[in-house]
């Protein structure tokens, strides 16, 4: 929980930790990954068997080391747009005798050289868990309880057997699985209503869990306020009365998904942006409190949580899917990017899972080329969180100056603050505390007196840079991590536009 006073301009701000009060547990599932089949992430991003930086398996040894550094706990897979009219069925079994397929959603042809196995041994390789969607456009029930039967059962079945034809005599154990990408949008294949999608989820979540009761199933959302979210919230967060899923102290649906894109030509709107995916979490959390007491689920029911699993920086003008979107992210964007993890941060109680979209070269802080990766802008602030914005969020109280300008978008204003110093907390398992803060302001440092932290070493991690617009290209990387010590005395300086995480020992 964050609490924001605002300040006005001449005012000295401050920041107050509360390090025992623990607010939620941080679900490391938060710093999710996503491959689609789209652009460059999978053909030439995690899979380039003709590159010298590719190992065996043809995946890059390069991409491997990043999604390592980062921790990766889980990657959402194939799509995205693309799952509407894949079938996982062509892309197993002997890689010659795989068909090759019109791709409707970004309009390419799709080889399918690389599919289920390859996916789930890159998985492996990573150390990281994988979650499949399925294919809820020109895909069939029979065909989603085949790909579950192939990935996860052990018996002796057609689809097991199949898996095992293939070379993989052990069950995948795919825990998570999304009930369709983005049904609700006029640019899919199969779009449905909100009446045909729910009843339809809501019959393939019976079938699937009598199947493989133990998995985690992800109901599709739309932005999580609008009225697609409550439709079908209301009508598939029921109580599994009958234990269809295998047990009656659950529910057929686990977690519901929901997608925001953020992106501004000006600073001050681009950077506060991601206050609105905040905003979301809450509403989302809201309607599924609301389905829950309108369909009279018992407390005893496991709550619902969100699954944030396509967020990010984008703007689709700019970086058009058809054409690969690859973003050139400045540090405008990277700050965006620091903003919507400190409100995963915050909303940690909620918050189930999220997966930037997407890993690899695809609106990614991550691209390929022939010599090695680029780290772009929007890589620094995602690795400081990974790598220590993890165990459990903690209480903190901000007074700061408010960015008061125009907001994209515009039902930001009005709806949720734009603090100038946006602020999360986070204490992990070894004692350690985390004190996260993206300063927005492209012309101010801010001196601010800070409580709770502890004197003697607090180490200082800073993203910034020179100007707001600068970018990272190959060979010049401007914005990176600079790293000091503060000694947790006086007022500390947070300089204008920039991200700084400190540390302390509590």
């Amino acid at each position: 929980m964050a609490t924001f006073t605002r300040i006005a301009d001449d005012q000295t701000p401050s920041i107050i930790v509360h390090p025992e009060h623990e607010i939620a547990k941080i679900n490391d599932n938060i710093y999710g990954g996503f491959t689609e089949h789209m652009g460059r992430c999978i053909y030439g991003g995690i899979y380039d068997p003709t590159s010298p930086l590719a190992d065996e398996n043809g995946f890059r040894k390069d991409v491997i080391e990043a999604m390592k550094d980062l921790n990766v706990p889980v990657v959402r897979y194939p799509g995205g747009n693309f799952v509407a009219t894949y079938h996982w069925l062509d892309g197993v079994g002997p890689r010659e005798k795989r068909p090759k397929r019109p791709e409707l959603a970004w309009l390419g042809i799709e080889p399918n050289t690389f599919g289920t196995d390859e996916f789930m041994k890159w998985c492996e390789v990573v150390g990281t868990e994988p979650y499949l969607c399925l294919n809820f456009g020109t895909g069939t029930l029979d065909e989603a309880l085949a790909w579950l039967e192939y990935c996860n059962s052990t018996q002796d079945t057609y689809y097991a057997n199949l898996r095992r034809q293939n070379g993989h005599e052990e069950p995948y154990n795919v825990k998570y699985w999304a009930l369709g990408n983005e049904c609700w949008g006029p640019w899919q294949v199969a779009q449905l209503t909100k009446e045909d999608y729910a009843k339809k989820a809501y019959q393939w979540a019976k079938a699937l869990k009598l199947l493989d009761p133990s998995i985690t199933l992800i109901l599709c959302g739309e932005t999580g306020y609008s009225s697609w979210d409550y439709y079908v919230l209301k009508e598939c967060v029921k109580w599994d009365v009958h234990g269809l899923s295998g047990d009656t102290t659950k529910s057929l649906i686990d977690m519901h998904s929901i997608h925001i894109y953020t992106a501004d030509a000006d600073h001050l709107p681009n950077a506060t942006a991601p206050r609105a995916a905040e905003r979301a979490i809450q509403m989302t959390t809201a309607l599924i409190d609301l389905a829950r007491i309108e369909n009279g689920v018992p407390e005893t029911v496991p709550r619902q949580t969100i699954c944030f699993d396509e967020w990010n920086v984008w703007d689709p003008t700019r970086a058009p899917g058809e054409q690969g979107a690859e973003e050139k992210y400045t540090l405008s964007d990277a700050l965006a990017v620091a903003v919507f993890l400190n409100g995963f941060i915050r909303q940690a109680k909620d918050v189930g899972m999220a997966n930037i979209a997407q890993s690899v070269n695809v609106i990614s802080p991550l691209m390929t080329s022939k010599e090695g990766v680029l780290k772009q802008t929007t890589w620094w602030p995602l690795l400081l969180f990974s790598k220590y914005m993890r165990g459990a969020s903690v209480a903190v109280n901000v007074k700061s100056p408010e960015y008061e300008g125009r907001t994209n978008p515009k039902w930001v204003r009005g709806t949720i603050e734009t603090p100038l110093l946006d602020v999360c907390a986070a204490r992990g398992v070894d004692g350690w505390v985390g004190l996260a803060v993206t300063n927005v302001s492209e012309e101010r440092d801010f001196e601010v007196r800070i409580e709770g932290v502890k004197e003697g070493e607090v180490k200082v991690y800073v993203v910034g840079g020179e100007s707001v617009g600068v970018v990272n290209t190959e060979g010049e990387e401007k914005v990176g991590i600079v790293e000091r010590t503060w000694d947790g005395k006086g007022l500390f300086t947070f300089g204008k536009h920039s991200f700084t995480l400190l540390r302390w020992k509590a």
